[in-house]
Order: structure tokens, then sequence, then C-alpha cells
């Protein structure tokens, strides 16, 4: 005989085919059936949403007006009242604590960029100041610490080990409203090519996810954090069923280098891939169904040492598999320079392994003090950008070191430098000329991803 819930509360039980009304003393949920006490997720949240935290930010914005109008002869002519320079903008986002010892809080870089003030609300009503320790745009990846005083930490699961349909739970504050749980599966693992991030691997979930829960933990049901819940897919503006979380084993390893140098030191491998179809196995002389095919090696790479070539098609890397081009880059994306590689890949219809190292991608890159006090702190370095006119040469912003004068300037690692006030930069040198006939520059136009932003000196 089995059971299930009829209307009002009711059980109805199945025996031979039969329906069987047993009466009701209450139009409510029973608290068991046979004996045995209905599952239920609160004995684990009320160990986890202790470490659940709900995050606020400040951030100073400069208000762009005319020339004219900041000139205090022209406002004192026309009797014009004075305006802001600035204003003030806020966000709400989530958290999770991962070391109650030190007071560690991963969020999401989206939370906390380019903020003024942090502040972190704990669920016994503290409210403490946080500290960025460092954050990483390309994994949209931000640690933080607050001063570590009865705090609770969640436990760190293994995002490798999940599999499509374990149950989930998300936790945070959509539209501020805090410690709000909601619980769905894995969809998806594994989500690329989505143009959420520069690197991505996502867990994708049906769990609610709204803005606020950002930076939120996503748990399995024995409590471990298996992510940070970071995007959702709303074409309707509203929530459909499609979230994204960034699994814990990529949040490790980016955390851990933040930790270690206060922002993330990437390697290059040095190649340009594809991903595998039909007509390129076909081409390739295999079986395979998945993997990153090579189209192109870069002279003096780290790829061209380990002896890949062209055509190429990579199914592993350190053992673990390659789906797709997007697998490839965020697996490489995540190593530190010098690490080793074991490269497992399909030539000529035969299976190698070769073995190499991560390069260094900014190996020739200079140290912006060398050229101005403003950009102290970043790397700079020739590059072929895509416009929407074609290839142009560029100088691109490499790794930028925390609280320096670059960093506070607004600069940030993948930056392309457009203009150095009205002056067009296109290489070095075009930026040692500029910079020489100009103490201090006024302003930097920059491209960011698909936006032009344009950065003024504090």
């Amino acid at each position: 005989m089995s059971n299930y819930l009829g209307p009002k509360g009711c059980v109805l039980g199945l025996l031979l085919s039969s329906w069987i009304l047993v009466p009701c003393s209450q139009a409510a949920l029973p608290l068991a059936i046979d004996k045995e006490p209905l599952p239920s997720l609160a004995p684990m949240l009320e160990r986890v949403t202790p470490a659940v935290v709900n995050i606020s930010t400040v951030t100073q914005i400069e208000v762009e007006t005319h020339p004219l109008l900041r000139d205090p002869f022209f406002r004192y002519f026309f009797e014009l009242p004075r305006e802001p320079d600035e204003r003030e903008n806020q966000s709400l986002g989530s958290g999770v604590i991962v070391d109650a010892e030190r007071g560690l809080v991963l969020t999401n870089h989206h939370v906390v960029d380019q903020a003024d003030e942090i502040d972190i609300r704990l669920q016994d009503g503290r409210e403490l100041s946080a500290d960025l320790v460092g954050s990483d745009s390309a994994t949209d990846i931000a640690v933080l610490r607050i001063p570590a005083q009865g705090l609770t930490a969640v436990t760190l699961g293994d995002s490798d080990q999940l599999r499509v349909g374990d149950f989930v739970v998300a936790i945070g504050s959509p539209f501020g409203l805090s410690h709000t749980v909601t619980s769905g599966i894995v969809s998806a693992l594994g989500r690329t090519d989505l143009g959420i991030e520069g690197f991505e691997s996502f867990i994708q979930t049906d769990a609610s996810i709204n803005p606020g829960n950002s930076g939120g933990p996503l748990v399995d049901l024995h409590g471990r954090l298996v992510g940070l819940n970071t995007a959702i897919l709303a074409p309707n503006g509203g929530n459909v069923g499609i979230g994204f979380a960034i699994p814990i084993a990529m949040v490790r390893t980016v955390a851990d280098q933040i930790l270690d140098h206060g922002a993330v030191r990437r390697g290059l491998l040095g190649i340009a891939v594809q991903d595998l179809t039909p007509e390129l196995a076909r081409a390739l002389r295999t079986d395979s169904t998945n993997g990153a095919v090579v189209s192109r090696v870069e002279p003096g790479s780290a790829a061209e040492a380990a002896g890949l070539h062209a055509g190429d098609l990579i199914v592993a890397v350190n053992g673990r598999p390659v789906t797709g081009a997007g697998i490839l880059r965020t697996r490489i994306g995540l190593l530190r320079v010098g690490t080793p590689l074991e490269l497992e890949l399909i030539r000529n219809g035969k299976r190698l392994r070769l073995t190499g190292a991560v390069g260094d991608a900014y190996t020739d890159y200079i140290d912006g003090q060398h050229l101005s006090p403003v950009l102290e702190g970043a790397k700079l370095g020739n590059s072929i950008a895509d416009t929407s006119r074609g290839q142009r040469r560029a100088v691109t912003v490499g790794t930028v070191d925390q609280d320096s004068p670059a960093w506070h300037t607004g600069l940030r690692e993948g930056d392309i430098l457009l203009k150095i006030g009205r002056q067009p930069i296109r290489d070095l040198d075009e930026l040692r000329h500029t910079l020489r006939h100009m103490q201090v520059p006024v302003s930097l136009l920059i491209r960011r991803g698909d936006q032009r932003l344009l950065l003024r000196r504090r």
C-alpha cells in the first residue's frame, strides 16, 4: 500500500486498485505517515544559514556635467545652485563565510566591484564592515574579510561529484529578503559560452535565483557548499527556473590565488581552439564527439614547446575530460603560471600524451610605473584587438595589483586603452610619446568587454 496527500491533506490509500478514504482529523499536512516523520531540510538549514550573509555596498560615482557647469563664475553669474560632483550608488547581494577563524567570506565580483564601502549583516543581526582581499572579474569571484568573532562557516563540498538530478538549495537575499531559501535540482553541468563571464563552467539549477541572490551559496542536501549563485536567464525580466552557479572547485582555485597574491595570475597555453563538429571529426579521422580542435599554435608559446600542432584534438587536460573549446579555455585559464600539464589528444587518428607547463601570458608586458605614476601596479602590452571595423593594434592591460594607483584609477585586467585624454593610443610607443608631454593623464578611455568607459583620476 502506498500513500499520497489528497485534498486538504487527507491521506488516500491505494489497495488492490481501489481508493479508500481515511478520515482526516485536520486539514493540514501530517507530521508523520506510518509513524515515520516527513523529510525536512530544516535541520540542515539551521546549521548552514548562520554562515550566509547579506552584503550592501556604497559606491561614489562621479556625475558627468558640462564643463561650463563646473565653472564657479558661470554658476555665480547665472545664479545656478551648486550640484554635487558625485552621487551614491547602493547595491545588495549575498555571501557565505568559508573560514570562521580568518573571517573569510566568498561572494561575486560584481557585487562588490568598485565599492567604496562594503557592509555585511549576519543572521544574528550584527553589522560588520568588510575589507576586500581581492577579486577576479573574469570568473566573477571575490574574497572579503570581516572580524573573526563568533562566526559560523559552511563546509566545502566537491562540485566535481555533482550529477544532473541531484537536489540543491540556494540561500541568499533576493530583493533584499534576508536568508531566503529555495530548492531545486542540478539541471545541467559545465555550461559554457553563455557570455556571462570570461571563464565559464556553470552549474545550472532550477532553484529560484533572483537579484540579491548573487554571491550566495548553493548547497547540497548535506549542507555542503557546491557553488556560488551568480546569474539567471530571464528573457522576460523574471525568474524562469534557469539559474547559474560557479562550481566550488573553480571558486577554490581562484580564491587560493587571491589569498596568495591578491589577484589571479593566469597562465597561457598559446593556442586558438574551436569545438569539434561532425565535419571536423571526419576530417580528423576520429569517432570522438567531444574535444577541442587546435586551429592555431602561437610561435614561441608553451603549446609549441609541448609539441602541439594545428589539427590536434585535445580530449583531456591533467586527467580531466575536455568536452569543448569553452571547457578547455576554462581549464587552462584557472591554472597558475608554471603548472605542469599533461595533454591527451588525438592526432591522425591516434591517441597521444604530451607534457608541458603553463606559460606566462604577460612575459612581454612592461610595468606601468615606468610610464606614469598613475599606471603604477599595472602591466601593459601590445596586442591585436577586434573592433567593429576589423582588427587593430592596441595596448592591453595585464594584471593590476590590488590597491595600486592603477587599480584606484579604475584599470582592470583585460582592459584595452583607447585614448589618453584626447590622444588615440595604438601601441606602447604611442603611449610613451603621449605621456612624455602629459605629466598626469586627466582621463583614460578604455574598452572593457563591449563597453567603452571613461576613467578620470580622482
